[in-house]
């Protein structure tokens, strides 16, 4: 209905928006809420990716939710059974009832007087702009374009006589058995379609211009399948979560410390999964462990395709496509049937939504984050955004646990707005991830600026950012709570 009021907006209704909602619903329980969502069903990037042996790259314990234990004895998931957890979760909290589908938020408009947010979203079922208004909004629009990916222009790709996929729009009951398959990446994507592909292809070959650090993770967990006949499920989850935290946080420290003992343990891997007659440059970055993300192997999946002689890596630059298959620089041509184009992501921040406050355009490009949850001078809107480091979920569920810390305070002390402020001239700006990758650097023009020291320093580790949003104060003097409708934005 038009003109309706919420407490709480969250837009999403992915891995985090459905998170939101069930830490809502466990902290807050008086809170109204709901999900406005632009497809016709929750899941998020599990539900919109749908390609061959689409799976999790973060183990399960940390990838799953804080508040519910996974409990199958997959390390890595598969899709299906991550959107199958997502709806558990949903079902558990009664989050089901809260989703309006297929409502596209268009702009949100901050009005200080009456200190809450208009939200115009476009109903697509019935084809006309609805609003409705609220106090707060939590953004969990994941970081990337949904409608496409990046597809970059290759010279001669018209005249390609097979079919031309990108991972995003993987088309249904795709046959490519028999068939002649080059996957252009080197990113998990990529590592992840490679091998379930190579069991049905004539030969699967993945091309990519340089290599990327790989490392194999364990289909099961044994230890925690043994632990699950002695001790509740939830105290198995919770061992093995802070098991990983811990390791995975160490690891990154080591990569950054040690880069050179790191790379040497790394590569050592792979020539014992591969077999000594692979061409290890295939699988020997230029960068350090950890510039970049590290792709994780099912199971060492890739690497017994490689050496089964199903699946080949290729490392080289594309000259052209022709009628037959990809021509490289090198003057080799690869032969192809379908040639899978996994070049990554076209990123976008907050969904491309508008933002103004009191009719100015607000242009978060030019402001700095704080904590990685609240934007500068931006009041009652927080944003999910998880680690590019770890498991994405570790973030989501600290940032949803926060927000209800805030919430509550607001209510305690009768606060209507909160908006962080910047007042220390010697912050600086920087991008907003420190990440090697491709398809992040292409995208840091369109995201919000970092600072160069705590709150608007972003660390991308779990156990500081735990420790800063669970146990930090609220009133810091950089977060400010206001009667009134928050800090006239200049």
């Amino acid at each position: 209905m038009d003109g309706e009021y919420v407490d709480l907006v969250i837009i999403g209704a992915g891995l985090s928006g459905v998170g939101m909602a069930c830490h809502l619903a466990k902290e807050c329980p008086g809170k109204t809420y709901v999900i406005l969502e632009g497809r016709d069903t929750m899941g998020g990037t599990w539900d919109l990716f749908r390609y061959p042996g689409i799976r999790s790259d973060s183990d399960m314990f940390t990838f799953g939710y804080s508040f519910k234990p996974w409990i199958s004895s997959q390390n890595l998931a598969d899709g299906p059974s991550i959107r199958n957890y997502i709806r558990e979760a949903a079902q558990e909290y009664g989050v089901g009832a809260k989703i309006r589908y297929n409502a596209n938020v268009d702009s949100i408009a901050w009005d200080s007087a009456s200190a809450t947010w208009t939200v115009t979203y476009t109903d697509k079922t019935a084809g006309e702009a609805r609003q409705v208004r609220c106090s707060f909004i939590n953004g969990c629009t994941g970081y990337y374009n949904y409608e496409h990916g990046y597809e970059p222009e290759f010279k001669g790709s018209e005249s390609f006589s097979g079919t031309i996929i990108h991972p995003q729009k993987w088309p249904e009951n795709l046959d490519y058995k028999g068939k002649r398959v080059v996957i252009i990446g080197s990113g998990a994507t990529a590592v992840t379609i490679g091998p379930e592909m190579s069991h049905d292809a004539a030969h699967v070959t993945i091309l990519q211009r340089s290599p990327t650090y790989m490392a194999t993770i364990p289909e099961e967990d044994k230890v925690t399948t043994f632990l699950r006949k002695y001790i509740p499920e939830m105290w198995v989850y919770r061992i093995a979560r802070t098991l990983r935290v811990g390791i995975q946080a160490l690891f990154f420290k080591l990569s950054r410390s040690y880069p050179d003992m790191i790379k040497g343990l790394l590569l050592k891997g792979v020539r014992s999964a591969v077999g000594p007659e692979v061409d290890m440059k295939h699988f020997t970055p230029r960068y350090n462990p950890w510039d970049e993300r590290l792709c994780a192997v099912k199971g060492g999946d890739l690497f017994d395709a490689v050496k089964a002689g199903r699946l080949s890596v290729v490392t080289d630059h594309i000259d052209q496509f022709t009628p037959t298959g990809i021509k490289l620089q090198s003057g080799e041509e690869l032969p192809a049937d379908i040639i899978v184009t996994a070049t990554g992501l076209e990123l976008k921040f907050f969904g491309g939504i508008g933002i103004t406050i009191d009719g100015e355009p607000y242009n978060f490009t030019q402001k700095m984050c704080y904590k990685a949850v609240m934007l500068e001078d931006l009041p009652n809107l927080a944003f999910t955004f998880g680690y590019t480091n770890a498991s994405w979920t570790l973030k989501a569920d600290i940032t949803s646990e926060w927000i209800c810390r805030v919430l509550k305070h607001m209510d305690e002390t009768g606060r209507k707005s909160v908006v962080p402020v910047n007042k220390d001239s010697s912050v600086h700006h920087g991008d907003f991830l420190d990440f090697q990758s491709g398809y992040i650097k292409r995208g840091m023009d369109r995201f919000p600026k970092m600072g160069n020291k705590p709150p608007w320093k972003l660390k991308q580790l779990y156990p500081y950012d735990m420790m800063m949003l669970r146990l930090s104060k609220l009133e810091d003097g950089v977060l400010q709570f206001n009667k009134a409708g928050g800090a006239k934005v200049s």
